[in-house]
């Protein structure tokens, strides 16, 4: 096990390296420092002096990959891709364009992040698997039919409808939660309800019809047959054979959505005035921050990567037929 492990975070070493490099390339090809120093000074007539002395505030006015100037490792070492983005492996993200301390804001914007996340994904994954082993358990009648119809409705609507309709329905028209904002403590509770509601239903549609296809498969395999033919009850089949064996593309999926649990929800929290992760990478887009989203996608990188070991270790958990060597 610790030597698979081992074997999996060096594996990881070289994608991370990959998506460090693609990004960087993104931001400083596309974009010299001196578009970028434009673009923040927002002047269409700049001057040359401004530029250089924003490029110097925030250590641009080095060269790009090799510093011909320096000795030694100094030419290495003294680039902006060194400074910017060597150092995010050993998560120093360093400060933002306009100053402020990323590794603080992540920090606190987190929170929120994971208060909406955390119940939308446990909540949301209780009702799809309920949702979905009622629709198998009735398979082929019209309980199923109609279920199938519902999801399939479901997911044909935009989140937006969900968000917009959600918030004029329940937030200003029947008043009974606040449209969009924050705030700290249990007061939090009442700006996080429609968001985690919202969340929640436009999961149903397809998180419930993919797990039905899942349990669909599972039980139409021999050991279900078997079971059934043991004389269990559909329901002890159901729940303690497909459920049990089904865990492993269930955790597959779950995995997909580890990165969200602490890089938030772009749109929700946009909408909802949440500050949280989803919202500072949008707020860093639209001020043409690239420190902050630099620092945001190597973060979900390295998260996802986290996420899949994760879910190849709990495989053997649920399957005893997986062995990690």
């Amino acid at each position: 096990m610790i030597a698979y492990i081992i074997r999996r975070l060096l594996y990881a070493i070289p994608i991370l390296i990959g998506v460090n490099i693609l990004t960087f390339a993104l931001f400083f090809v596309v974009n010299t420092p001196d578009d970028m120093a434009r673009m923040h000074l927002g002047d269409k007539r700049v001057t040359e002096e401004a530029i250089e002395k924003w490029k110097a505030n925030l250590g641009y006015d080095k060269p790009l990959f090799w510093n011909a100037e320096k000795d030694g490792a100094g030419q290495f070492t003294d680039t902006i891709f060194y400074t910017k983005s060597i150092r995010l492996f050993v998560f120093d993200f360093g400060l933002s364009d306009n100053g402020r301390n990323i590794a603080h804001d992540i920090s606190q914007r987190m929170w929120p992040s994971l208060a909406i996340a955390v119940p939308s994904l446990l909540v949301g994954l209780l009702l799809n698997i309920t949702f979905a082993l009622t629709m198998v358990f009735f398979r082929a009648t019209y309980i199923d039919t109609a279920g199938v119809v519902l999801c399939v409705i479901l997911m044909s609507i935009s989140s937006l409808f969900y968000i917009i309709g959600g918030q004029f329905l329940i937030g200003k028209m029947l008043n009974l939660v606040p449209i969009s904002g924050y705030d700290t403590g249990l007061e939090a509770i009442k700006f996080l309800i429609l968001p985690v509601a919202i969340s929640i239903i436009y999961s149903i549609g397809s998180g419930s019809r993919w797990y039905r296809t899942i349990f669909l498969e599972e039980s139409g395999k021999e050991y279900v047959r078997t079971a059934r033919a043991k004389g269990l009850s559909e329901k002890v089949v159901m729940g303690r054979h497909v459920l049990r064996n089904a865990l492993i593309p269930i955790l597959t999926g779950i995995v997909v959505l580890l990165p969200l649990l602490f890089m938030g929800s772009l749109i929700i929290e946009s909408f909802f005035g949440i500050p949280g992760l989803g919202s500072y990478t949008i707020d860093a887009i639209n001020q043409q921050d690239f420190a902050i989203v630099r620092s945001m996608v190597f973060l979900g990188s390295v998260l996802y990567i986290i996420g899949l070991l994760l879910t190849d270790i709990s495989y053997t958990l649920v399957d005893p037929r997986v062995r990690l060597n």
